[in-house]
C-alpha cells in the first residue's frame, strides 16, 4: 500500500475517532466550567403547613442493610410533622419487611413474579402514596446511609419551588479498598461535579436513582413508568422531554455500598453500562429529531448520552493521539487535558483528597478490566441478559429468571 492511501486511511480513521469523542469532550468541558459558577442562592423560604413527605426505601432481600438504612434516615433532622419512612419490600424472600418495621419504618409489601425491579417497585410506591395525599417523596436505596441534613435540604429546595431534586451519590467507606477508592473518584465526577455543573448552568442536573426527590405534581404529570435496567436515566429523559427540571442539592450526600470486587463488581458495572448503551440506542434518534425541531432543552441530555464511560473515552482518545495526523493529535491532546481537569475538579470540589489522586495510578488496570466486560455490556444493552442481584461481601449472587431482564437491581 503506497503512502498516499495510508495517509487517507489515517485521516479517515482520525476523523471518525474525533467525531466519536467530540460530543463527550465538549460535554466534559461544559460541565467542568459550569461547576465553577456560583450556586443557587438560599431564599430562606418555609414549606407550607400540612406538607406531607414520604422517604421511600425500595428493598429486595435487604435484611443485612435495611435496619442501618432506616436508622440513618431516622437520625436526620426532621423539619416536618408529616414525615413518614416507607420501605417497599419488593418480592422479598427474607426478613427485610420485619426488620424494617422493627427499625421504625412503615412497610408496603409487593409481590409480582413478572414485573420485578426497582422501577416497578417505585411506581407501585408512588401510586399507593399519591392516593394517600402525600405531597413529595425522597428515594433512598436500601444499602445507603444519608447525611443528617438530607431531609432539611430537600425540604428547603421544595419550598423554593423545586419539582425534582437530586443530591450527590457517592461510595460508602471508599477507604475499604483501592477499587472502592477509584470508584468513589469516578462518582465524584459523574454523581457530583456533573450534576453541579448542569445545575449552575440552569440545566436539569439529571437523576442518579439514589437520593432523588419528586413532588406530587411532577409524578402526576410524568408518572414513574420506567422499567429499564437504568430506570433513573430513562425517567430523567422523560422529565426533560416534558419540560421538567431536576435541581441539584449540593449541600448533602447519600452514600451507598458498592461491591468490593469479583462477580458483584462485574455484574453491576456490566448492567449499568449495558443499560446506558440501551438508552443511547433508544433515545439518541428521538432526541436528535427533537433538537432539529428546535427543542434546545434536549441538547445537553443528548451530549450526555453520547459521552462514553470515562475509561472508554480516555482509551479512544489515546488511540486518536496515536494517529499521525496533526489536527487529530492536537484535538486528542486538548481533549485529554479536559479529562484531566474534569477529574481534578471533581476531586477538589467533591471534597476528595490525596488518596483519591493516588488511586488514579491504578486507572490503566481498571480500563483493561472494563474492556474485558464489553461482551457482557453488549448483552445487557440488548435486553436479553438475566437480571442478577449484585453480589456483596459475604453474600451470594442470586440469579433471576429471564423475564426480569429489563429490571434494574433494587439495591
Amino acid at each position: 500500500m503506497n503512502n498516499s492511501w495510508l495517509d487517507i486511511i489515517f485521516i479517515v480513521v482520525g476523523v471518525a475517532l474525533t467525531l466519536l469523542t467530540l460530543p463527550g469532550s465538549f460535554e466534559l468541558c461544559l460541565l467542568t466550567l459550569g461547576s465553577l459558577l456560583p450556586g443557587r442562592p438560599n431564599l430562606q423560604r418555609r414549606i407550607a403547613g400540612g406538607f406531607r413527605l414520604a422517604i421511600i426505601i425500595p428493598a429486595h432481600n435487604e435484611e443485612e442493610n435495611i435496619e442501618r438504612c432506616v436508622q440513618s434516615v431516622q437520625r436526620c433532622a426532621r423539619p416536618l410533622v408529616g414525615l413518614t419512612t416507607v420501605v417497599i419490600a419488593d418480592n422479598c424472600a427474607d426478613a427485610t419487611a420485619a426488620l424494617a418495621q422493627q427499625a421504625g419504618a412503615r412497610v408496603l409489601e409487593r409481590s409480582n413474579a413478572e414485573l420485578r425491579g426497582k422501577g416497578y417497585a417505585l411506581d407501585f410506591a408512588f401510586k399507593t402514596l399519591l392516593a394517600e395525599g402525600f405531597d413529595a417523596f425522597i428515594v433512598i436505596d436500601a444499602d445507603s446511609e444519608v447525611e443528617p441534613n438530607l431531609i432539611s435540604e430537600f425540604v428547603r429546595l421544595f419550598a423554593e419551588g423545586a419539582q425534582a431534586i437530586q443530591c450527590a451519590y457517592l461510595v460508602n467507606k471508599p477507604e475499604s479498598s483501592v477499587r472502592a477508592r477509584l470508584m468513589n473518584t469516578a462518582l465524584l465526577a459523574f454523581n457530583s461535579l456533573r450534576p453541579r455543573g448542569r445545575d449552575r448552568l440552569g440545566l436539569s442536573c439529571g437523576i442518579l436513582g439514589n437520593g432523588l426527590g419528586l413532588t406530587r405534581e411532577t409524578l402526576l404529570s410524568v408518572p414513574y413508568e420506567a422499567g429499564s435496567v437504568v430506570e433513573d436515566l430513562e425517567y430523567h429523559l422523560k422529565l426533560v422531554k416534558a419540560g421538567r427540571m431536576v435541581w441539584f442539592a449540593d449541600s448533602t450526600t447519600v452514600r451507598a455500598d458498592m461491591p468490593a470486587g469479583g462477580r458483584g463488581a462485574k455484574t453491576q458495572r456490566a448492567r449499568w453500562e449495558g443499560g446506558r448503551l440501551q438508552m443511547v440506542w433508544q433515545f439518541v434518534p428521538e432526541l436528535t429529531r427533537g433538537i432539529l425541531k428546535g427543542e434546545t432543552k434536549l441538547v445537553e441530555p443528548l451530549l450526555d448520552l453520547l459521552l462514553q464511560p470515562l475509561a472508554f473515552h480516555v482509551l479512544v482518545l489515546l488511540i486518536t493521539l496515536a494517529i499521525p495526523v496533526f489536527p487529530v493529535r492536537l484535538y486528542a491532546c486538548i481533549a485529554l487535558v479536559v479529562v484531566t481537569l474534569h477529574v481534578l475538579a471533581a476531586i477538589v470540589l467533591g471534597g476528595g483528597g490525596i488518596r483519591d489522586l493516588v488511586a488514579l495510578a491504578v486507572a490503566p488496570f481498571y480500563v483493561i478490566w472494563k474492556l474485558a466486560l464489553l461482551p457482557k455490556v453488549l448483552i445487557n444493552a440488548s435486553g436479553k441478559a438475566d437480571w442478577v442481584r449484585t453480589e456483596r461481601a459475604g453474600k451470594s449472587e442470586i440469579t433471576i429468571t429471564p423475564t426480569q431482564s429489563s429490571a434494574k437491581n433494587i439495591v
